[in-house]
């Protein structure tokens, strides 16, 4: 057994020692120490710097070792329109408790309340900003977490306005518990892979709640939605998983709950899509499972383009969509089976809880519809009803292999 000589183990108990006791830095008005900026510099690696409660009016601090900015009470970090405000470069920071305010806006620089740069192991928590460009934006870093934060900003056209959350070139973050509202959009990914997006809420937002591109294996669950301007946007993603989640009032002629474009094997299950222009529109989405969603009260439910294949849908309800699925084309590759449609009038003679009557969800009118919106002008009239009783005694426009054949006679719970 190897014998360490006494003066070493007096040298390493004293440094422990020390670590242990050390005092974090403290800034405040009437400190030694004024200000954050001054703070970084004196501290050594992994100091912790303790902010009390005032307004710094900071900008462009550098972030570039190990740290803990700790804010007490919420001092608040005016940048006063002058750029950035934090940056972060370095691996091991945590930035909690602060009120930042006062991005600077650039047509050249995506200027951000928080930015971080090819970092690892960061936490971004408790922090409430407003008046702001960008909110949160981490570039080229990963096993991160960004936690409980408000992000209000008072975007109004999308060319001068940034996003609350952005990720780009980011792996393994969570994204958790924060609020969003009035950016440009709510939380934007690209390039993004093995992030999970958890229990947040973005709402208000000028275009998207969530916009995602070209982003892989990421997890979304129990997520609020709400009044975006054209909802959710998904695209050119794989394996993605959407659980749990609540996409609800996105109205307007360009908004939808949410949008999958050239989406591929991923899972759809236990959302809720209520009271949006359309629920979900698809285009170029392949091997999808939708299972077990709540359609309630949109314009339509499901919006299907061309080149969807091999996709499932079961275990969903529908309620009370003015269109329950839309196609614009009479092929169809994707399997309806079990669902419940408020729709529905069939009958169930062996009381088995499904119906003994196939259900054909696409209507004559909504392929009408697609053609010549200003048709919606007849959606309650007679005719509207005339000509759907045809089309499902006789399919000539919609596909006539579209039909769910063991339609649930009560919702699924």
């Amino acid at each position: 057994m190897m014998q360490y000589p006494k003066l070493f183990i007096f040298v390493l108990v004293l440094f422990t020692t020390a670590q242990l006791w050390a005092k974090p830095i403290v800034v405040c008005e009437s400190c030694v120490v004024k200000s954050i900026s001054e703070a970084v510099a004196l501290a050594i690696d992994f100091d912790t710097l303790l902010v009390k409660k005032g307004t710094y009016k900071e900008y462009n601090i550098l972030i570039d070792k190990p740290l803990t900015l700790i804010g007490e009470n919420y001092p608040i970090i005016d940048g006063e329109d002058q750029g950035e405000i934090i940056r972060i470069v370095s691996d091991n920071v945590t930035v909690d408790g602060f009120f930042i305010v006062n991005v600077g806006t650039s047509y050249t620089t995506d200027y951000a309340a928080i930015r971080v740069v090819k970092s690892k192991n960061f936490l971004i928590q408790n922090i409430v900003l407003e008046k702001l460009f960008f909110g949160i934006y981490l570039e080229k870093s990963s096993h991160g977490k960004v936690y409980h934060n408000k992000i209000i900003g008072d975007a109004i056209d999308e060319y001068n306005s940034g996003n609350g959350i952005q990720l780009w070139y980011s792996h393994h973050v969570e994204v958790s518990q924060n609020i969003v509202q009035g950016a440009r959009d709510g939380i934007y990914l690209e390039f993004s892979d093995n992030i999970t997006i958890h229990n947040n809420k973005s709402t208000d937002n000028l275009r998207y709640g969530l916009h995602f591109m070209f982003s892989d294996d990421d997890v979304y669950t129990d997520n609020i939605f709400e009044n975006n301007g054209a909802g959710v946007a998904v695209m050119f993603s794989k394996r993605i998983k959407m659980k749990g989640n609540t996409f609800r009032k996105n109205w307007g002629p360009a908004a939808f709950g949410m949008l999958l474009k050239e989406i591929n094997d991923a899972e759809i299950s236990g959302n809720t899509f209520e009271e949006n222009t359309i629920g979900i529109h698809i285009e170029g989405s392949n091997r999808i499972e939708y299972k077990e969603n709540n359609f309630v009260k949109n314009g339509w439910g499901i919006k299907v383009l061309g080149a969807c294949y091999a996709n499932t849908f079961s275990a969903n309800n529908f309620l009370y969509n003015s269109f329950d699925i839309s196609y614009n084309s009479k092929l169809n590759d994707n399997v309806f089976d079990g669902n419940y449609w408020s729709a529905y009038t069939g009958y169930d003679l062996d009381k088995n809880g499904i119906g003994d009557v196939p259900y054909r969800p696409v209507k004559l009118f909504s392929y009408i519809v697609n053609q010549t919106p200003e048709a919606i002008v007849l959606l309650r009239s007679l005719f509207m009803d005339i000509i759907d009783f045809s089309e499902k005694v006789s399919p000539v426009f919609t596909p006539d292999n579209l039909l769910d054949t063991n339609p649930l006679m009560t919702k699924v719970q």
